[in-house]
């Protein structure tokens, strides 16, 4: 009985703390092709990082902290939000600044950061990957195996191997490119979990707007 209530008491207060900020294994730098999302659900909300004028390729969905398996999320930061006018800095490699407020309220809360420097470090891991630049030469929409928009980012980043990326699909397109990255931004084999690449032969490829 005495150890049941033991195991019950530390259930009980770890649903109370819940995730810790600062507390977890490496990141996940997630890089979304804009024209799919815009495609499955931006059009539909009228989206501003859906006009053509911007000419969004690969933005970024978000850098994650991620354990090596499973990953934090909505932790109770100490931190205080961005400001809006943090958010709409963000926008430019985010699409919008509503994305950029949500990563923070679900990932950068669980970084242990303040949300400048979350946003900043986000900011320098973007810069640090090269997005392939074939993709953005796209006049119309192709279909592709997966496997080629992954050998795309690896032969661009000599610093990648393949364990450290994986891309994902969804509703039969490609999604994103999902990079492993240390605390220090250096590139890391990814989780057994986040390994999951898209395995279509035919995934559509909608070209930059």
């Amino acid at each position: 009985m005495r150890a049941f209530l033991a195991l019950l008491f530390s259930a009980t207060t770890y649903l109370a703390e819940g995730d810790r900020p600062g507390e977890f294994d490496y990141y996940i730098l997630s890089l979304s092709w804009s024209p799919t999302w815009c495609a499955i659900e931006g059009d539909n909300r009228n989206s501003p990082q859906c006009d053509a004028s911007r000419d969004l390729g690969w933005v970024l969905h978000g850098l994650w902290p991620q354990y090596h398996r499973g990953w934090p999320d909505h932790c109770q930061s100490p931190q205080r939000p961005p400001t809006r006018a943090m958010t709409n800095d963000m926008a430019d490699i985010m699409g919008t600044s509503g994305l950029a407020w949500y990563q923070w309220k679900k990932h950068g809360t669980c970084s242990g950061l303040s949300a400048p420097a979350y946003y900043a470090l986000a900011r320098e891991a973007y810069g640090r990957i090269t997005r392939p630049e074939v993709f953005r030469k796209l006049k119309d929409p192709v279909k592709l195996p997966a496997s080629v928009v992954e050998e795309a980012f690896l032969k661009a980043n000599p610093q990648l191997e393949p364990d450290m990326i994986t891309v994902t699909c969804r509703a039969g397109r490609i999604q994103e490119a999902r990079i492993c990255l240390s605390r220090d931004l250096a590139p890391v084999p990814c989780g057994r979990d986040v390994i999951r690449d898209c395995t279509l032969d035919d995934a559509l490829f909608d070209p930059i707007r």
